[in-house]
């Protein structure tokens, strides 16, 4: 058993208007030295599979074909025997 570890952000070409009011906010709350402020989404699941090798086919299929969205995401994850 593995689990898969997915973080899916807007490519950097494309507006988060989502960062940018959580941004404003910190900025006003007195966090000045903050800036670049994106928001992405986490996703874990775990996956039967009988090789690391065969999970990361898995995750990398799952993000392309549904998790996300290739016009205007990034993805990254990473896969880990579960329980580690």
């Amino acid at each position: 058993m593995y689990t898969a570890k997915i973080k899916i952000t807007l490519r950097k070409t494309i507006l988060d208007p989502q960062g940018k009011t959580i941004e404003h906010s910190l900025i006003s709350l007195g966090y000045k030295n903050i800036s670049g402020t994106r928001i992405g989404k986490y996703i874990q699941f775990n996956i039967d599979a009988n090789s690391k090798e065969e999970a990361t086919v898995i995750t990398e299929e799952a993000c392309k074909k549904l998790l996300a969205n290739p016009v205007m995401e990034d993805y990254e994850f990473e896969i880990f025997r579960s329980g580690e």
